[in-house]
């Protein structure tokens, strides 16, 4: 269903935090770019490091650019010492879309079992840009994009014009 105010065209930029992936190797990164293409633009793409502070530089500096409407996050969402996504995001945004995380690990968990435990998700909003924060995982990513961020694209960001 097409409602009057949705945006056709996302702007979305992509980041991914990896310690050990290059560009070339992005998978998952590549996953989420290219399941964008047919509908949405990508203007942003950056691999970083499980890096709490680079992390909250790229963040606050895409959601306040007027050309990005939606951030993608991709890697750091586990439960090693070394995955800082979740707590360095959650703190920068102004609303959680609540129920995301639960969501996409109970649909998981049909899929992979209590493995699906291990791994967490978020989104919300920061100003107007919308913010999803998936595992770095190519199928939970593939998922994720298919099951909830694609079909609500397009009208969240015509929300948070309003």
């Amino acid at each position: 269903m097409h409602h009057t105010h949705d945006v056709p065209v996302v702007k979305v930029a992509v980041l991914t935090l990896s310690d050990s992936r290059s560009e070339a190797e992005d998978k998952s990164g590549q996953t989420i770019q290219s399941l964008l293409e047919e509908h949405h633009q990508v203007v942003r793409y950056k691999l970083i490091a499980d890096d709490a502070e680079k992390l909250h530089q790229t963040v606050t500096e895409w959601a306040q650019a007027v050309d990005i409407d939606a951030i993608i996050t991709n890697g750091g969402t586990g439960l090693s010492k070394r995955d800082i996504t979740i707590q360095t995001v959650y703190p920068l945004l102004d609303k959680e879309m609540k129920g995301f995380g639960e969501l996409f690990r109970v649909k998981s968990y049909e899929q992979i079992g209590a493995k699906a435990l291990l791994s967490n998700a978020l989104a919300g909003v920061r100003e107007n840009t919308a913010i999803f924060c998936l595992p770095g995982s190519k199928n939970a990513v593939a998922f994720a994009m298919e099951a909830f961020i694609v079909p609500i694209l397009s009208h969240l960001a015509g929300e948070l014009r309003k």
